[in-house]
């Protein structure tokens, strides 16, 4: 059985644990070291505190992925817009488990005053998380060329977006 629902403290290791897999062996972020636990904390309360949801995908008991939604940037001008994250276990993974969290996250967003929903992808070669922003009904937006680099090449981000006042 799977559950979307809110992330609960005791979570938390298993967020640390997926997030820390795409850190350690993937370009898919740009972090080069795992947040630790307490990072983790600080983040969700930061959430919670912005009024933003950050939930799991629970499958047979166990955390499968989580997602959140956070501030776009940190300006002022910028506190209509937010950015999505969504990671999944990777043996999870190519099961629908994405495209709930993320048709959630949107039903979410468009409870807030957030007028505009982001998504910043890695572009590694793996077309995956592009087509399912894509299938939800956000539009790509521009690229920026080379902006990172981790495990030895340069990266570029795509960037995709939704209007959540659209019908």
């Amino acid at each position: 059985m799977t559950l979307i629902r809110p992330l609960g403290e005791t979570d938390l290791q298993a967020v640390a644990d997926i997030y820390a897999h795409y850190v350690t062996t993937s370009a898919v972020t740009f972090d080069e070291t795992p947040p630790g636990l307490g990072d983790w904390r600080a983040k969700a309360a930061a959430i919670s505190e912005a009024g933003l949801p950050f939930l799991v995908a629970e499958v047979d008991g166990k955390v499968a992925g989580y997602a959140y939604l956070s501030q776009y940037r940190p300006k002022p001008a910028y506190r209509h817009t937010l950015e999505d994250s969504i990671y999944l276990a990777p043996e999870h993974t190519g099961r629908g488990l994405g495209g709930r969290l993320l048709g959630e996250l949107i039903g979410r967003a468009r409870e807030t005053q957030a007028r505009q929903l982001v998504a910043v992808i890695a572009d590694t070669g793996d077309p995956s998380s592009a087509r399912l922003h894509e299938r939800l009904g956000f539009r790509a937006a521009g690229r920026l060329k080379a902006v990172g680099f981790k495990l030895g090449r340069w990266i570029d981000t795509a960037l995709f977006q939704l209007d959540l006042r659209a019908s």
